[in-house]
């Protein structure tokens, strides 16, 4: 199973075995964790991480082949508020594709909520 803080760890650049920044992320992904709830993604009580044990499976099940995107869009959302690209052109790409990750987790939160 693959930890989460380790894999957006891995997407932002930064060896899993480096742990200066795993705070900062840590609040960061939670905080994403937070945004998807309200979305209607994954445990309707809420979900965070507190280390690197976590996997993506406590948060949603990888058989959930609607919600492929939530690694996606926290790695996304994560770097926009930790690492955020200095281009702005760059800056904006990103930023649209999390608007539009985020419609569609929305999207597919209501079609799985009406089954």
């Amino acid at each position: 199973m693959e930890s989460i803080l380790e894999s957006i760890k891995k997407l932002l650049g930064i060896a899993a075995e480096y742990t200066h920044f795993d705070m900062d992320i840590i609040l960061h992904v939670n905080s994403v964790f937070s945004i998807l709830t309200q979305l209607g993604v994954g445990p309707s009580e809420g979900f965070s991480i507190i280390d690197n044990s976590a996997v993506w499976d406590d948060f949603i099940s990888s058989d959930d082949r609607q919600f492929l995107m939530v690694r996606t869009y926290v790695y996304m959302k994560t770097k926009l508020v930790f690492d955020p690209p200095t281009n702005s052109s760059h800056l904006q790409a990103l930023k649209d594709a999390v608007a539009e990750y985020e419609w569609r987790l929305n999207v597919a939160a209501d079609h799985s909520n009406e089954g």
